[in-house]
């Protein structure tokens, strides 16, 4: 029974963080549209408060290396405003798209599934330190859709852990299939 607690105040302290980070980056759109509609020049410390990318150079550098964090600290860093804004609707798209087809019981081997697949490597691969050989990015994959269903900050963006899973189902199966382009 300790071991449930446990587990369950961890969830819940990750999710009180989730919900302040939520509440920033909110509170940041808000600005930002409220700026806009002013015509007043906005701030990329305010726009992108709530969107800290080095939150993860820790796990990231443990599980792919320094090289890899760097790269796409790099890459994040030489962004302009609007690459990042496109970028980040990009990635809140994909989500939304995953999680619409999980909602509606794709099956993860459908065409659907896999076009949602082909997206999502090729959205991987557009970060700088991501591999780029064929079995490097297979076992990136593979290692990411794992954790996309073990890692509740993952699974979060595609609808909880059964959204996660179809991901990962259908990411297992394009890899499956050689990912080809």
């Amino acid at each position: 029974m300790q071991h449930h607690t446990d587990a369950l105040r961890t969830h819940l302290a990750w999710l009180e963080q989730e919900k302040d980070r939520l509440a920033r980056q909110i509170a940041s759109v808000a600005r930002t549209i409220t700026a806009l509609e002013k015509g007043q020049d906005i701030m990329a410390e305010n726009t992108f408060d709530g969107f800290d990318h080095t939150q993860y150079k820790d796990e990231v550098e443990q599980k792919w290396g320094r090289d890899a964090y760097a790269r796409s600290d790099e890459w994040w860093k030489n962004m302009d405003d609007g690459e990042r804004s496109r970028w980040q609707a990009e990635t809140e798209a994909l989500g939304r798209a995953w999680t619409e087809a999980a909602a509606q019981g794709t099956d993860p081997t459908a065409a659907a599934a896999q076009g949602l697949a082909a997206r999502h490597v090729d959205w991987l691969k557009s970060v700088p330190g991501a591999p780029t050989g064929p079995e490097q990015l297979s076992g990136y994959v593979r290692s990411l859709a794992g954790m996309y269903v073990t890692d509740p900050r993952f699974a979060a963006n595609y609808g909880g852990a059964e959204g996660a899973a179809f991901v990962r189902d259908a990411l297992l199966v394009y890899v499956e299939g050689g990912m080809a382009d």
